[in-house]
This record gives C-alpha cells, sequence and structure tokens, in this order.
C-alpha cells in the first residue's frame, strides 16, 4: 500500500527524474528500509556457481549503474545485487528522453546507452557499502570503441572488477549501443569468450580465486542462435548466463504512443520471449551451465515458471519499478 501510494507520485515525474528520485529516497531510509524488505526464511538458501545465494531472487544490472545504492537494495531482502552496466571510462549515454513508460502494458522502453561514470567510480562506491553478499558487476564496452577492439574495454573492466566482484556479466546483449548484439554472433563471441576466460586465468593467480563469468544474451535470438551461444559457453567454460536482456520487437505494445520509440523493451511483454530463450537454452545445455531467469517477471507465478522453464536464479527490474518491494517477497515465498 505504501509503495502503491510513492509510485502514484513518482509516476507523476519524467521517469529517469522519478527513477534518481526513488533510489535517493531509499538510500536516504538507511538501514530503516529493512522494514521495507523479508527477513531471512528457511529452504531459501541455494549454491549456484560455487556461490552461496541466500535466496534466489536478484536485482538485475541497469537499477544501480554506479553501485551507489547497494546497502539499500540489500535491505529490501534481494538475494544477489548486479550493478553496472559499466563502461572502462565514463560516458553520458544517449540523448534524453531516452526512458519511457507504458502503464497500461507494464512495461518500459529505455535507450539509456550504458550511462555510467565509469568503472573506478563504480569500485570507489563499491568501497564505501557494507554489503558483502553476492555482488555482481555487468561490464560493457564504451560507446566509440571500435567493435573490432571490443574485447579491450571488457578485458579492462574485468581486470579492475575481478577482485571486487562475486561473479562478473559480460553484457553483450544490449540493443542501445550501436553494434554491441554484434559480438553474440559465433565468430566474435568465440573470440571474445577466450581472451576473458585466459585473461580470468592470470587474475585468479592476483586474487586468489576465479570469479564466475557470465554471459546476458538478448531475448531476439532464434534457435539457432541459441544453440550456438549454448555451444561455446560449455566450450570456454562459462560458469552461467542470463537470459535475457530487453528487446527491441513491440508484439504486445502496438499502437501505444511510444511503441515507436527506439531502445529496448521491458516488463510483461518480454516475459514470453525472454522464457523461450530461457527454455532453449536449458534445452541445448542439460544443466552443464547455470541459468538465471530474467525478463517480465511481475509476480511469483512469473518467478516460479522462470525456474520451471530452467532456471537456477532470477533477477527483476521492471516488476520491481511497478510493484515495489512487495514482489520481491512474493517471488521468495513463491521459490521457497
Amino acid at each position: 500500500m505504501l509503495y502503491a501510494l510513492a509510485r502514484s507520485v513518482l509516476f507523476r515525474l519524467d521517469p529517469e527524474v522519478a527513477h534518481d528520485l526513488a533510489l535517493k529516497s531509499l538510500s536516504a531510509l538507511g538501514r530503516g528500509a529493512q522494514w521495507l524488505g523479508a527477513g531471512a526464511a528457511a529452504g531459501e538458501a541455494k549454491r549456484v556457481m560455487g556461490l552461496d545465494f541466500p535466496n534466489p531472487v536478484g536485482v538485475a544490472a541497469g537499477l544501480d549503474k554506479n553501485g551507489e545504492y547497494v546497502d539499500a537494495l540489500a535491505a529490501l531482502g534481494f538475494g544477489f545485487i548486479e550493478v553496472g552496466t559499466v563502461t572502462p571510462r565514463p560516458q553520458p549515454g544517449n540523448a534524453k528522453p531516452r526512458l519511457f513508460r507504458l502503464e497500461e502494458h507494464g512495461a518500459l522502453i529505455n535507450r539509456m546507452g550504458f550511462n555510467n561514470a565509469g568503472v573506478e567510480a563504480l569500485l570507489r562506491n563499491l568501497e564505501r557499502c557494507e554489503f558483502r553478499g553476492v555482488l555482481g558487476i555487468n561490464i560493457g564496452k564504451n560507446f566509440d570503441t571500435p567493435l573490432e577492439r571490443a574485447a579491450e574495454d571488457y578485458l579492462a573492466c574485468l581486470e579492475a572488477v575481478h577482485a571486487r566482484a562475486s561473479y562478473v556479466t559480460v553484457n553483450i546483449s544490449s540493443p542501445n549501443t550501436k553494434g554491441l548484439r554484434e559480438l553474440q554472433s559465433s565468430e566474435r563471441l568465440d573470440e571474445l569468450l577466450a581472451a576473458l576466460v585466459e585473461r580470468r586465468a592470470s587474475l585468479a593467480a592476483r586474487d586468489g580465486a576465479a570469479k564466475p563469468l557470465i554471459v546476458k544474451v538478448a531475448p531476439d535470438l532464434d534457435d539457432a542462435q541459441v544453440e550456438a551461444i549454448a555451444q561455446l559457453a560449455v566450450r570456454h567454460g562459462i560458469d552461467g548466463l542470463i537470459a535475457t536482456n530487453t528487446t527491441i520487437a513491440r508484439e504486445g505494445v502496438a499502437g501505444h504512443r511510444h511503441s515507436f520509440e527506439p531502445g529496448g523493451l521491458s516488463g510483461r511483454p518480454l516475459f514470453v520471449p525472454a522464457t523461450r530463450v530461457l527454455r532453449r537454452l536449458a534445452e541445448a545445455l542439460g544443466g552443464r551451465v547455470p541459468l538465471i531467469g530474467v525478463g517480465g517477471i511481475f509476480s511469483g507465478a512469473d518467478a516460479k515458471a522462470k525456474i520451471d522453464a530452467g532456471a537456477s536464479l532470477v533477477q527483476v527490474y521492471t516488476g520491481f519499478i511497478y510493484r515495489g518491494p512487495a514482489l520481491v517477497a512474493e517471488a521468495r515465498a513463491a521459490l521457497r
């Protein structure tokens, strides 16, 4: 009820302004934010990728790009938190307006473009946070780095965050950085994963352990592309896959005044295509690589459907924007 009231106010503001205000307000509550969330419950803990998750419901990357609100988000009962996407150098992202609500569809369209303060700023923010749970760091390339040199950006980020991260997610599926999704092609992905796995081996010696590497894929893949990505993940020893990022398709929102806005669509309309890719990956992998299901989770039943489709863990973002902390508690209850 309280969140519904707050949302009625926030949704009268520009979406990006509302996003920032909501996070700053949550942060201002400090430890007082804990009463908004759900405490630990028996039967929730899971061990995945060698990591111990207190519960299987996490927050997806994009909500806290610069790692400024980790403690506040942790207080809401998430089992793990993923920050970013972060790039080696700071960048402003795409021109505003770049975030749009499609309320009657329970959806968002964004073309943020990896706006972030850079990897060094992210690490400084993380030094100040008290959270010591499972922390994922999502990495990408700067918009002006040529695709042929994309690996350099991913390697620079991996080297910078490896010691601090519980796991590192390689974002090759955002539709909002020109050409980025080309990295999902077999040849480019093969080269990128080989470079990342090789660098991780040297970082493991430096940091005392190799951190899990996860790849986040798009929902707009055909079955052949899904199969190819699954094979590459196994070949290179990738520790997990996130299915999925936002979609460039507009099924389910046709006719809405924002439906023609370029960018990635998230929320309820994403549930079906994201779950399709999740299920296809699960079939192709046969349990060899863990999966994280994300996209369109608005209820406990949605979260369970992701698990039933083959996910070991789930993440929420747009559903959390619309429903608030109640979604976290409901999803956790459904998965116990």
